[in-house]
Order: structure tokens, then sequence, then C-alpha cells
């Protein structure tokens, strides 16, 4: 099946830190996303989606330039994306769409658009080196800007916080921007990417979403017995404090339950940008399609927030609904990594992408989303952040998960009959030789020792401009929103018959 024959809008919708387990569209029993789950009634479902890696910044950078983690050095929170490198919004560009972001994407470097023409927003997050990890004192926690206990200590209601505030402002700047499109005289298509940072921790809620919930229905994890836990699983414990400090059921269950309120919240969101769109027309001629960076162990393992390879951290929603998309359930094994030739697919129109400055890692699940088949049924994930010193690897095929670190048992899990992830089939001889053959994948695919030596050159790297960076006068990469308020609304200069019409929907005449 080939692109849509004609060129349609796209929308995208992100979260922050959002597992598709938690969510109503993903069957969750409690949690409701009503907005979500009318886009899984009449779009395709994808239910193994991955993230190129567990953790905000990589994952993002390498969903946007279609390239895996170890490709285009996007190591951690504090590495920086390179101007150089092209990404979905420059070959949407090349495609004749009119670019633009609302929201977080966590760029880190000096360039913060990256191929979108216009960005409403800035980010919430730093774009400059100093969440640089050190693997040399990979045991060292910095409670500057790491997770710790305090999120669970804290889990509950306010009225406002700094995230509510960010996506009160997200959402209104997307908002207004879907109605400029609907005004405006300019026919080409747009691509829209409205990103938000719930339900992402710290686990706090506004009343009404909070109040959505039955306190005493929110379900807990099950924790599997501490000797039981994979040596990465407790780095994580360790560095997040679940083990110093701790966290009791009532602080579990505070911090699951604004998690839900949280996905509502979100969800509500998505809800008003597909109201927008239906209102303004343009619903029939949009591709909507919502996911997120990566998502939240939640409690289980004994673990919170990312940074691993099991389920809850490393999968994510993605649900595309529009022209010419089928509904139904992919089962397949996918990545963030697939949606950069996804996009050219869809925005292609039926033509040839546009020259490519590297074969997409990726692969196009239009083909899936429009009905067809799809005979791939792997991805690949990576991650080379905090709480490790050595790079780990993951390869999902079919029902099988192996995950790889030099410095760890290798693990194998059977999600079909194992969903939970308690089973390591590693040592298992009658997996002998599929684990084998995942090993001999691992070092073919990967040179973990070449890319841990560049990790660490980066580090050091940067850790030293961070340094000299702070010295001195500060010049600051944060992206700062241009307005042009000598141009908005009504102007002594504009003629106010002109004006009027301009703004008004649906058009006056």
């Amino acid at each position: 099946m080939g692109s849509p024959t004609k060129r349609p809008n796209i929308l995208m919708v992100m979260a922050d830190q959002l597992a598709p387990h938690f969510t109503g569209a993903y069957e969750h029993a409690l949690v409701r996303t009503p907005a979500m789950d009318s886009l899984v009634e009449r779009g395709a479902r994808f239910d193994s989606a991955y993230c190129p890696s567990p953790l905000c910044a990589p994952s993002r950078f390498a969903m946007m330039a279609g390239q895996p983690v170890s490709a285009i050095g996007a190591w951690d929170n504090g590495a920086e994306f390179p101007a150089s490198i092209p990404t979905l919004a420059h070959y949407l560009r090349l495609s004749g769409y009119r670019t633009t972001l609302s929201g977080k994407m966590h760029f880190v470097g000096p360039d913060q658009l990256h191929g979108f023409e216009r960005r409403l927003t800035t980010d919430i997050y730093p774009a400059d080196f100093a969440w640089t990890p050190e693997w040399e004192s990979y045991d060292d926690r910095i409670d500057k800007w790491y997770h710790g206990m305090d999120s669970l200590a804290e889990a509950g209601l306010a009225s406002a916080t700094y995230q509510i505030d960010y996506d009160e402002e997200v959402g209104f700047a997307a908002v207004r921007h879907l109605y400029d499109m609907a005004r405006d005289t300019d026919e080409r298509p747009f691509f829209l990417v409205a990103s938000f940072i719930h339900p992402h921790d710290p686990y706090v809620a506004r009343p009404e979403w909070w109040n959505l919930y039955d306190h005493d229905h929110i379900d807990l994890p099950d924790v599997p017995p501490h000797h039981s836990l994979d040596p990465h699983t407790r780095r994580i414990r360790r560095a997040v404090q679940a083990e110093s400090v701790g966290y009791d059921e009532a602080g579990c269950r505070n911090a699951r339950h604004a998690y839900y309120a949280n996905t509502s919240y979100f969800d509500s969101w998505v809800g008003a940008l597909l109201g927008v769109l239906t209102e303004t027309g343009q619903i029939d001629d949009t591709v909507v399609i919502v996911t997120s960076d990566h998502g939240d162990m939640l409690g289980d393992r004994g673990t919170w927030f990312k940074m691993s390879f099991f389920e809850r951290s490393a999968r994510v929603p993605l649900i595309m609904a529009g022209p010419d998309i089928v509904q139904r359930a992919v089962p397949n094994a996918c990545s963030l990594l697939d949606l950069l030739p996804t996009l050219l697919d869809i925005g292609g129109g039926g033509r040839p992408w546009p020259e490519l400055a590297a074969v997409p890692a990726g692969r196009s699940l239009w083909e899936s989303a429009a009905g067809g088949r799809d005979p791939v049924d792997e991805t690949t994930c990576e991650y080379m952040a905090e709480m490790t010193t050595h790079p780990m690897f993951m390869i999902r095929r079919g029902r099988h998960k192996y995950m790889h670190c030099d410095t760890d048992p290798p693990l194998l899990y059977d999600l079909e009959a194992d969903p939970l992830e308690r089973d390591n089939l590693a040592e298992d001889p009658d997996h002998a030789d599929l684990v084998s053959g995942f090993a001999a994948e691992v070092t073919e695919r990967w040179d973990s020792n070449a890319i841990r030596e560049r990790v660490l050159a980066s580090q050091r790297t940067r850790q030293l401009l961070q340094a000299a960076m702070a010295a001195g006068d500060r010049v600051s990469w944060d992206y700062a929103p241009a307005r042009d308020a000598a141009n908005e609304y009504v102007r002594n200069h504009m003629d106010w018959n002109v004006v009027g019409p301009r703004y008004h929907l649906p058009a006056l005449g």
C-alpha cells in the first residue's frame, strides 16, 4: 500500500514518561483516556512500540533523526543534538509542510529548532551540558537533577506546579495554532507537534483529575523478591533512593493515583486538540499520532521512573488515526525510530521521498496503519546514560526480548508466556541456542568497547565545557520564543475591516 494520495496535515501529540500499560486506550481497568480511546476506535494501535532509549533526550533525538542513539551520540540528557543531523522536521519541510513545535523536545545545544520553522513555547528543561552523567563515578548521586523518593513523598494534590503551568501554556499555544492553520490562506499542509510534560513525575495532580479516581481502588505493583532483581535494576533502586530512603505503600498508592490523574489530564489535551480539528473542519484531512518518549516503571520491580529495558519503562503508546488508516491492533514490535520513514510516507502524497542524508534505521509503519501486513516483528533499544558504566543493548524479536550489558548477566524473556518479565530464560538449557544467537547478534551489531570510549570522551569534554560556561558571563541556549506583538490582534497600521474577518472562524462572507 502506498502513501495517501493527498498529503494530509499531521498532528503529533506527545506525552512524557507515559507507559501504555497505564491507559484506558491500552485496556487498563481504571485509567480514563477517552480521547485516546476515540482514536483507537477509528485508528491503528501499535501494541509493541518501544522507545529508542529509555530516557527523555536520547529517545527524542533518535526519534527526530530516525537514527539510534549510538549513531548520533545522543548518550544522555546532557548530550548535544548536533544541528548537522537532519530530522523528520527537515524532511517534511522539504516535502512542503509547515512545521511547528509547541512544548518539550529537550533539545541540548544552540540549535533549538532542528527543522521546525516555528517554536511556540520555551522548553521545560535546560539546553546546556549540566545534566551530563559521569561513568567514572557512576554510583555518585547528583541530587540537583536525579530522580528521588521525594517524588513519592510529595505525591498528591496541588492547584499549580511548574509542570501544570508548562502544559497549560503548551496546550493553549497548540490550540491557537490549529485555529491559525484553519484560517490561514496558505494551502500547504501542516505538521504540528504538541509535546506535554505530564504524566512525568513529580506525581502531583490538580483536584479535578485526582478526584476522577477512588483512592482505595488504585492498584499496586507486584514486587518480586529483592534477591531476584537483576544488577541494573538494583543500580537504579540505589540511585533513586528506593533502597536508602525507601517508600511505603501509602507513598506508592499516592504516586500511582496522581500518575493516573495526570494521564487523564494529558488525555484531556488530546481531546481539546481533536475538538479544534473537528470544529475547524480539519479532522478528516489530518493524521493524528499519540505517543510518548518512554514509560514509567511506577513501582514495578520496586523501582520508579525509566532507565530500564523492562516493559513499563521501554514501551510507549503509539496510536495513529486519520485518512486511509484502518481500525486495528498491530502486534509487531516497532519503535519511535520508525516514525521518520512513516511520516515521510504519510507526507509524500505518492511522491518519492526527498533525498535522505542517511538510510533510516527504522521502517515505515504506514503499511500496518493502512491495513497491510508488516513482515518485520523486531526492534532494538540502547541505553548509555546514568546508573551504568557500560553500554546496554536490547533486541525485541517476536515474543522474545534479550538484554545485554558487558558487566551484567544476560536477560531473556518470553513476553507472551511471561508479560511481567519475571522468569529469566538466559540460564535455561532449553533456550541456550536462542541466547547464544542473540549474544552473537549483539556483538555483530554493536562494538561495546568502542561505544564506551566514545561515551567517556564525550562526558569528559562536556563536563569541561559546562564548567567553562558556568564561569564569567552566562550565555544561555534555552529557547525564548519571539512574539511580534506589534502585528498581533489590532494595531493602528491595520484596517479593522480586514483584520476582523481574517481572524473570524468560520470565514465571513
